[in-house]
């Protein structure tokens, strides 16, 4: 008969290999957030080929994670790493759109459905920061097609009404979106109204020039 000492001197053995998994999990999914962020900064400031490779040893450390849950699949519902694959989700669709102007798929990127839903929804905000930093070089037009764009991922995430149920957080993410939106349109608009009035400006001071070497 196995004594009880046995016994849970087994069991501690495996509670401690549990939890040095879960650890080694946690901060592999940190780095995965982590680079992830880095990659959508570097694509916002042009850097595409950097993001690319960065990208690149972020799906190296994801698939240490795919191996990881594999032999711990009791951890595959930790909020972190669900965090992580938005985020990983996020920056590889968005890079995609700045460099090919269309949309990858969570095939494409070997990401649960959920996690890309969630990680497209915060794709709009990688948009409007996109949009200000067109409309203070002057570019309208491109701020303009970044709205398109924003408006053409909500919309579509809307239309889904039966994800509100199965992809947790979609409605809050949704919601901002709404208002991120909003607030970018209200920029452009006032930014196309400003440009108006200063050409408008432009052309009166020249009407008036003309008219004074006339006199």
């Amino acid at each position: 008969m196995t004594s009880l000492k046995r016994i849970l001197t087994s069991a501690r053995s495996d509670l401690m290999k549990d939890e040095e998994a879960r650890q080694t999990l946690l901060e592999k999914a940190r780095k995965v957030t982590g680079l992830s962020k880095q990659a959508i900064l570097m694509i916002h400031q042009k850097r595409n080929r950097e993001a690319r490779q960065l990208l690149k040893k972020v799906n190296e450390i994801r698939d240490e994670l795919r191996s990881l849950i594999t032999c711990h699949p009791e951890m595959s519902g930790l909020g972190m790493l669900s965090a992580a694959l938005q985020e990983y989700s996020e920056a590889n669709i968005f890079l995609n759109l700045v460099e090919k102007a269309s949309f990858i798929t969570p095939k494409d990127i070997e990401v649960p459905t959920i996690d890309y839903t969630l990680g497209l929804a915060d794709v709009i905000g990688e948009c409007r920061r996109l949009a200000l930093d067109a409309l203070r070089e002057g570019a309208t037009k491109k701020a303009e097609k970044c709205l398109d764009l924003m408006d053409e991922i909500y919309i579509e995430l809307m239309a889904m009404d039966e994800a509100y149920m199965l992809v947790p957080g979609l409605r809050r993410k949704s919601d901002i979106a709404r208002r991120v939106i909003e607030a970018t349109r209200g920029d452009i608009t006032q930014e196309i109204r400003r440009s108006s009035l200063e050409s408008h400006l432009k052309r009166f001071e020249k009407y008036l020039k003309t008219e004074s070497e006339h006199v």
